[in-house]
C-alpha cells in the first residue's frame, strides 16, 4: 500500500529537483560558453605578450575547442561509471583550474596546455548537463522548452564573460584578469555541487519508472538529425564568417560591423528561446521548414539588400539563424533510449561543433575562388538540404 504522506510529497519534491536541475543546467552552459569565448579577447593580447604567429594564435584556439568536441564521448561514457554530477561539477572544476594555469603561463607551452586541460574539462558540459534536464523533466513534461531555457544561458554567459574580462582588463593586467575567470569558474563547480538535486528516494525512483514507457529509441532518426545539426551549424559558422566581408564590401567601418554581429547575436539569443517553445507548439519539422527556408530566403537577400536594408534585416536573421538548434536540441532525447541520452547528446553536440569548425575552411576556400556573393548564395541553397532531412527525423519520431 501506498503511503499517502509520501505520495503528497511527490508533486513539491519533483518540482524542486525540475528547478534546481534546470538552474544547475543553465548556470553550467553559461559559465562553460563564456569561458570557452574568453578566448577570443586574449588571442590578440597573447600573440603580442608571447610573439605568436598567426598559425601558432590557431593552433591555441584550436586545442580548447578540439579537446572538448573529442572528449565529449568519453564523458558521456565515463558518467555511467563515476556519475553524471561528480563529471559535471570535476570538469566546470577543471575548467576554471586551466585559467589559474593560464594566468601563470610563461610561454606557448604552458599556454597550449592550459587550454587543452579546459577544453578536457568543458568536455563534460553538453552532453551531462543537457541529460540532466531531460531526466528532471521528463516526468512531467517541458522537456523541449526548459532545453530551449538551457540553449539561451549559453549565449548569456558567452555576451557576459567575454564582456566582463573587456571591463577587467581596463583597470588590471591579462594575467590577474584570467585569474578571476578561474576563481569564477571554480566558484560555478561549487555551486554546481549544491545546486544538482539529490537522488530520490526509492519510492519517487519506482513511481517514475513505472509511468515511463520503456523505448529503445531511433537510430536512424538520430543520424538523420545528427547530419540536420551538423549542416545547420555549417551554414551558420560559415555565414558569421562571410559577413563582416559582405558588410565591408557594402561600406561598413569597424564600428559598423562591429554593431551589425551584436545585432546579429541578440536575435539569435531571442531565437534559441522562442523557437524551443515554438518546436514544442507546432512541432519539429514544421519548424525546421519555417526557420531554415526563412534563413536561406535571409542570406540571399543580405546579398543584395543595401547597407541599412542588411542591418535592419540582421536582428530578424539571427532569430532564425540561430533558432532552429533548439528546436533539434529538443528532439535529442525523443530519438535516444533513456539508458543512451548521455552519448546521444554527445554525439549531437560534437557533429554541430565539428560541422562548425569545418566551415569556414571550406567555404573560405569556395569564398576565394567565387567571391563572397556566391558563396554567401551557394550558403543559402546548401541549407534546404535540412529540409527532407528534418523529414526524416519526422519519421524517427513517428516510430
Amino acid at each position: 500500500m501506498n503511503n499517502p504522506a509520501a505520495l503528497r510529497e511527490q508533486p513539491a519534491m519533483q518540482t524542486n529537483t525540475r528547478r534546481r536541475a534546470l538552474l544547475a543546467g543553465c548556470s553550467a552552459h553559461a559559465v562553460h560558453d563564456g569561458l570557452t569565448d574568453l578566448i577570443y579577447v586574449l588571442l590578440p593580447i597573447w600573440q603580442v605578450q608571447f610573439g605568436l604567429s598567426l598559425a601558432q594564435v590557431g593552433l591555441l584556439r584550436g586545442a580548447y575547442s578540439g579537446m572538448m568536441a573529442g572528449f565529449q564521448l568519453l564523458a558521456s561514457r565515463a558518467a555511467k561509471r563515476w556519475g553524471r554530477e561528480r563529471l559535471l561539477v570535476g570538469g566546470t572544476a577543471l575548467a576554471g583550474l586551466a585559467y589559474l594555469l593560464v594566468g601563470q603561463a610563461g610561454g606557448l607551452t604552458v599556454l597550449l596546455l592550459a587550454l587543452m586541460v579546459g577544453g578536457l574539462g568543458a568536455s563534460t558540459q553538453h552532453p551531462l548537463a543537457s541529460s540532466l534536464i531531460t531526466d528532471a523533466y521528463e516526468p512531467g513534461g517541458g522537456v523541449k522548452e526548459a532545453l530551449s531555457q538551457y540553449n539561451f544561458a549559453g549565449d548569456i554567459g558567452k555576451t557576459l564573460l567575454p564582456g566582463l574580462i573587456g571591463l577587467l582588463l581596463i583597470v588590471v593586467d591579462w594575467r590577474t584578469s584570467v585569474t578571476l575567470m578561474g576563481l569564477l569558474g571554480l566558484a560555478a563547480a561549487a555551486l554546481l555541487w549544491w545546486l544538482i538535486p539529490a537522488r530520490e528516494p526509492a519510492h519517487v525512483r519506482s513511481s517514475k519508472a513505472a509511468n515511463t514507457a520503456p523505448s529503445a529509441g531511433s537510430p536512424g532518426g538520430l543520424r538523420a538529425l545528427l547530419a540536420t545539426g551538423a549542416l545547420d551549424s555549417a551554414v551558420r559558422m560559415g555565414f558569421l564568417t562571410f559577413l563582416p566581408f559582405l558588410l565591408k564590401s557594402k561600406g561598413a567601418g569597424t564600428a559598423g560591423i562591429g554593431l551589425a554581429l551584436t545585432l546579429l547575436f541578440i536575435g539569435g539569443a531571442f531565437g534559441k528561446l522562442l523557437c524551443g517553445y515554438l518546436g514544442a507548439r507546432i512541432g519539429m519539422m514544421k519548424t525546421v521548414w519555417l526557420t531554415e527556408s526563412a534563413t536561406s530566403l535571409m542570406i540571399i537577400l543580405a546579398v543584395f539588400l543595401p547597407y541599412f536594408g542588411l542591418m535592419a534585416m540582421l536582428p530578424l536573421l539571427g532569430l532564425a539563424l540561430n533558432g532552429t538548434s533548439s528546436v533539434l536540441y529538443g528532439v535529442v532525447p525523443d530519438l535516444a533510449g533513456p539508458d543512451k541520452r548521455e552519448q546521444a547528446f554527445a554525439l549531437f553536440y560534437t557533429g554541430t561543433i565539428g560541422g562548425g569548425a569545418l566551415a569556414p575552411v571550406v567555404f573560405g576556400r569556395l569564398g576565394d575562388a567565387t567571391g563572397v556573393p556566391v558563396a554567401m548564395v551557394t550558403l543559402a541553397v546548401m541549407l534546404l538540404l535540412t529540409l527532407p532531412l528534418s523529414y526524416a527525423v519526422q519519421r524517427g519520431l513517428s516510430r
